[in-house]
């Protein structure tokens, strides 16, 4: 019997892309059934590939967003190589580039002009400012996108600002293209026209800065940086236990207040303390209000804190390491690991959060540079020989 379809099933996407933003929402594509078509430059190939060499000596960021895609080196610089780009263009239902600003449209792949040679084509362009304004030329880079968002501002500690852990700004980006894709798939289905889309970073993370946006103009002040407590809500955050562990509790209204003070804390009486009998009192009086917290959970351990918070109905999770996550009960009990094939090896790999039930998602190997490139050029009608001149000439 054979396997169902994915909904993305012969849906064929170019990409000419680099670093995190626009290989994520690709890499979605491909999980969902779509072929993607990477093109690198010739000798080094995405940047990405560079970052670190933890994973069997490859980067974890390229093993992380480049699964069940097909590498093709191609030098952009070169006449030869846009022509190749344009035989996969005529047949690709998608294109996502995240090429430096005004790059696409000097290389004749901008929008206006590919929407122009191929009237069914979805053009997705990721850059960091936008197309226009005064920092459509300024470096993007996910760090400075943060700075520039505001959102360094509200992370950290009260003395120290404090980056996100992860690529915020490239992920939300990645999400947006993604979803931007999929939109104009969908209305090309009703009309019979692809369209352009734009995605920038600093748009993505200035929609995600919503909250503090909005907090700060109606309300006079930032949000305050509080580690990892709520800038808002009070008890909300992490706190250490007698065993040296950490639980995030998340007391959300009154009636949980109540609740946690008398079964969890064992102190009822702080329910009707002045100091903590509301929330903006508690966020008020925060530090007293840890201090009575860290007495109760130093004497628990992370196990007898999380079994009482869970017995009196309250919120709560284990600040577990990274290294933890991998056996993290929640993904083992769902079987959401899989393995994917690496050229180093074969890597553990998490299952995509879409879940189609009944049908599995591509889980197909990262590619080596180049490893598809000739099969590629064969399948556009190009002779051995022709392959041969092409890589003679570095166009490949």
């Amino acid at each position: 019997m054979s396997e169902p379809a994915l909904p993305l099933d012969g849906v064929l996407v170019v990409a000419c892309e680099q670093a995190v933003a626009a290989p994520l929402a690709t890499r979605h594509l491909a999980d969902l059934g779509a072929r993607v078509v990477k093109i690198e430059r010739p000798g080094r190939g995405d940047f990405a590939r560079d970052y670190d060499a933890t994973v069997h000596g490859q980067s974890s960021h390229f093993v992380w967003l480049n699964r069940s895609k097909e590498s093709v080196t191609l030098d952009l610089k070169q006449p030869a190589a846009i022509e190749v780009v344009r035989r996969l263009l005529g047949r690709a239902d998608v294109f996502v580039q995240n090429l430096a600003p005004g790059a696409a449209d000097r290389l004749g792949l901008g929008p206006a002009e590919l929407r122009r040679r191929y009237p069914r084509l979805v053009v997705c362009s990721v850059s960091g400012y936008g197309p226009d304004g005064p920092y459509r030329d300024a470096k993007a880079y996910d760090a400075l996108i943060q700075a520039e968002a505001g959102l360094l501002s509200i992370t950290g500690t009260e003395e120290h600002r404090a980056k996100s852990g992860i690529p915020v700004a490239d992920i939300g980006a990645g999400m947006y293209a993604f979803s931007a894709i999929l939109a104009a798939l969908y209305e090309r289905e009703r009309t019979g026209h692809g369209a352009a889309v734009e995605v920038s970073l600093f748009d993505s993370l200035t929609e995600w800065m919503g909250f503090p946006l909005y907090y700060t103009r109606y309300g006079g002040t930032p949000p305050r940086r509080t580690g990892a407590h709520h800038a808002a809500i009070a008890p909300y955050g992490v706190f250490g236990t007698g065993d040296g562990g950490e639980v995030m509790l998340a007391v959300q209204n009154e009636r949980e207040w109540r609740v946690f003070a008398a079964e969890v804390l064992g102190r009822p009486e702080l329910a009707g303390d002045e100091r903590f009998a509301t929330g903006p009192a508690r966020v008020r009086h925060r530090a007293a209000l840890t201090a009575a917290i860290d007495e109760v959970f130093g004497t628990l351990t992370v196990k007898q804190a999380v079994d009482r918070l869970n017995a009196a109905g309250i919120a709560n999770g284990q600040g577990r390491e990274v290294g933890d996550v991998w056996s993290h009960p929640q993904l083992l009990e769902r079987s959401r690991l899989s393995d994917v094939d690496t050229p180093g090896g074969p890597v553990a790999a998490l299952l995509p959060p879409i879940g189609l039930p009944g049908r599995r998602p591509r889980m197909e190997p990262v590619p080596a540079l180049g490893a598809h490139t000739e099969a590629v050029l064969a399948e556009l009608s190009y002779s051995e020989g022709e392959v041969a001149a092409l890589r003679a000439a570095g166009v490949v």
